[in-house]
C-alpha cells in the first residue's frame, strides 16, 4: 500500500512545539554551553597559572645571569686596574733609568 500525499507528514504540517518544550530545550542549551564555558575557564585559569610559575622561574634565572654579569665586570674592571698600575710601574722604572 503507497501512502497518499495526504498521509505524508512533513515538517511544516507538525503542530508548534509547546512553549514548555521549547523552554527545556533552551535551557538544556544554555545549560551545556554554560558547561563548556566553565571548563575553558578552567583550563585557561589552569594554563595562567602554569605561565605564571614558568615566568617567576624564567626571572629568577634572569636575576642571577645579572648578578653574575655584574661580578664578572668588576673582576674585570679590578684586572684592568692592576694591569694598568703595572704598565705604570714599568714605565717608571724604564724612565728613571735613562
Amino acid at each position: 500500500m503507497a501512502s497518499s500525499p495526504s498521509q505524508q507528514v512533513d515538517a511544516q504540517s507538525l503542530p508548534p512545539r509547546a512553549p514548555e518544550e521549547s523552554e527545556s530545550l533552551l535551557s538544556s542549551l544554555v545549560y551545556d554551553l554554560s558547561q563548556q564555558v566553565h571548563s575553558a575557564m578552567e583550563h585557561m585559569l589552569k594554563m595562567i597559572n602554569e605561565i605564571d610559575q614558568n615566568t617567576l622561574g624564567i626571572m629568577e634565572e634572569v636575576e642571577k645571569c645579572k648578578d653574575s654579569a655584574l661580578e664578572r665586570q668588576k673582576s674585570l674592571e679590578d684586572e684592568k686596574e692592576q694591569f694598568q698600575k703595572a704598565a705604570y710601574t714599568v714605565l717608571e722604572m724604564l724612565n728613571n733609568r735613562e
